[in-house]
């Protein structure tokens, strides 16, 4: 028997604005069955102050991004977590770009309800309004943050207000038949209670007609009183029906999928055809495996079989399923779908042909600075795709890059990231001792010190000091390190020691990158790629000049002498 499933209904009207763009932005999205379970229904509404000549813009932009980051985050976060964090990342954004704008602001209300199982959770920052109606109590749920400024009332703790944002967040039970209405500050002194409650249960079955209802009374009682009624807007939200209760196990979060059992050569699951064990490892299995319907060649990584339902691994599994998903790079390995539904736990990627770096450093010996240069940029953008979302690496080194036959690079390995938070650390620094540091680990990993992108940093211009000379750039290394006092000992051998092709301009960026003191390294990746590329750029670009103005000058030099031997000819 089918379980039921979540089911919403709703209805919108805006009052169409006469001489200027409409300042509020509101929708509702119900995604298909598989996302409605582990992300649930979202309703949205956002409004700006009638005095930002970007408020359009502030109010749109507010709700297509939540909508959009909100449902992109992995499908075993909790709401709360989604929410919040997405929340927080368009706040920075909006301010930031709110300090670059010459008039107006991307400063906007919003909240944002999120229909999940039998339960809804509230996001709220600024004055707009969110009403429940539940038989006929009728309750607001928000809460007016609103400062008198000259006798003009302006929202406060609003999104893209301040660099830091205070959410207001609630959780409440769902009850069939329950209504939301969401709707903006400039309704405040037109509708009573008792008025919303008419015209919505005049007719509750058409959720349009009832906002459209509200919206004429709205305008009507607003220009009774003298002043402008074309910034109304209403959102209705119903509940038709609520899923079955749910027994809350570990098993619910992965979707109730068995982890596979060893698998070797030769053997099948789901349709897919073991072709290799690439890695047994004690967290996970890695498999080459063909569709045998499809004939395509993938790579499978799957939850070792030891490990129980119970395990945090499992939970970080999912995570490393999400960035293969989410991770937009042409330098990172690309998620495969599967022929038939999965019916165990695990997931596929594009099977790539070649080497790993360590492979193709040991046939290569010859290859040129510019070679080697080359695919440290190129990791260093895989590595920037991560961090565009979030997420550490934790585990850069030689073998854990591959080179594919045309000489890309391609990142594929994922068994340690995690996602960059102050408040996780202690999980990253747990999840990296299952994995293991290595000897092109950051000194914080050994030490407990605080982690986070300059970490990655560290392990990709260690990766870069190897790739061009062979050797480590310290004697001891970091994962020998015991105590702070070990720092002392860890001197910087310069590269051009043992590569006299590497310039002062390399090997300083280097240096910087590799300092022990994180907060002593490049502030971003980019800056020091940026310096890879200038450090080999003034190399070549030094050759070119100096053989383009010989040329000219030559050239120059051969017409004056043509001129002066022509000018003696015909005296």
């Amino acid at each position: 028997m089918a379980h039921a499933q979540l089911l919403l209904s709703y209805g919108q009207a805006f009052v169409a604005p006469e001489r200027r763009k409409h300042r509020s932005s509101m929708s509702v999205r119900m995604p298909e069955p598989t996302l409605l379970r582990a992300k649930g229904a979202c309703a949205v509404i956002s409004d700006s102050v009638s005095r930002n000549v970007m408020a359009k813009q502030a109010g749109d932009l507010s709700v297509r991004g939540f909508l959009a980051d909100y449902f992109s985050t992995p499908d075993h976060w909790e709401v709360k977590t989604s929410a919040t964090r997405v929340l927080r990342s368009l706040n920075s954004w909006c301010y930031s770009q709110s300090q670059h704008v010459k008039e107006g602001s991307f400063v906007s209300s919003l909240s944002a309800l999120v229909f999940r199982g039998r339960e809804a959770h509230l996001f709220h920052m600024g004055d707009t309004l969110v009403f429940r109606l539940r038989g006929a109590e009728f309750e607001q749920l928000s809460r007016d943050h609103v400062t008198d400024l000259g006798g003009y009332r302006y929202p406060s703790r609003a999104l893209g207000m301040d660099c830091s944002l205070d959410i207001d967040y609630s959780r409440m039970p769902l009850k069939q038949g329950d209504i939301f209405l969401f709707t903006t500050q400039a309704v405040r002194g037109t509708l009573l209670p008792s008025d919303y409650v008419r015209l919505i249960r005049l007719d509750a079955s058409d959720l349009d007609a009832a906002c459209e209802r509200l919206a004429d009374e709205a305008r009507t009682r607003a220009q009774d009183r003298g002043y402008g009624g074309d910034q109304f807007c209403f959102q209705l939200v119903r509940i038709d029906e609520l899923p079955e209760e749910e027994e809350d196990h570990p098993g619910r979060l992965y979707g109730d999928l068995p982890i596979p059992p060893e698998l070797s050569p030769g053997e099948r699951l789901d349709g897919l055809e073991v072709e290799e064990v690439l890695s047994r490892t004690a967290q996970s299995r890695v498999y080459r495996v063909r569709d045998v319907h499809t004939g395509r060649e993938m790579v499978m990584k799957a939850p070792s079989p030891e490990l129980s339902l119970r395990n945090a691994y499992l939970e970080h599994f999912l995570l490393q399923q999400w960035v293969v998903e989410r991770i937009n790079s042409p330098f990172v390995v690309r998620v495969m779908e599967p022929s038939r539904p999965r019916r165990y736990l695990y997931y596929l990627m594009a099977h790539v042909e070649g080497e790993t770096l360590s492979q193709w450093a040991e046939r290569h010996p010859q290859a040129s600075l510019t070679q080697r240069l080359d695919i440290a940029n190129q990791l260093g953008k895989a590595v920037k795709a991560l961090h565009h979302r979030d997420v550490l690496h934790q585990q850069i080194h030689p073998d854990n890059v591959l080179i594919d036959n045309h000489g890309k690079v391609v990142l594929a390995d994922f068994s340690a990231c995690h996602f960059r938070e102050m408040d996780n650390q202690r999980q990253s620094r747990e999840l990296l001792g299952q994995v293991g540091i290595n000897e092109h680990s950051a000194p914080e990993y050994a030490l407990g010190d605080g982690l986070g992108r300059r970490s990655d940093q560290y392990a990709l211009a260690s990766t870069t000091y190897w790739l061009l000379t062979g050797e480590l750039p310290y004697v001891l290394t970091p994962n020998r390190l015991r105590s702070h006092t070990d720092l002392e000992q860890l001197s910087y051998r310069s590269a051009r020691s043992f590569n006299p092709e590497v310039t002062q301009a390399l090997d300083d960026a280097l240096r910087r990158a590799l300092d022990p003191q994180r907060a002593l390294r490049f502030r971003r990746m980019s800056e020091f790629l940026h310096a890879l590329q200038v450090s080999l750029g003034r190399k070549e670009g030094h050759e070119v000049q100096s053989r383009e103005p010989r040329r000219f000058w030559q050239g120059v030099a051969g017409i004056l002498l043509l001129l002066l031997v022509l000018s003696w000819l015909l005296r």
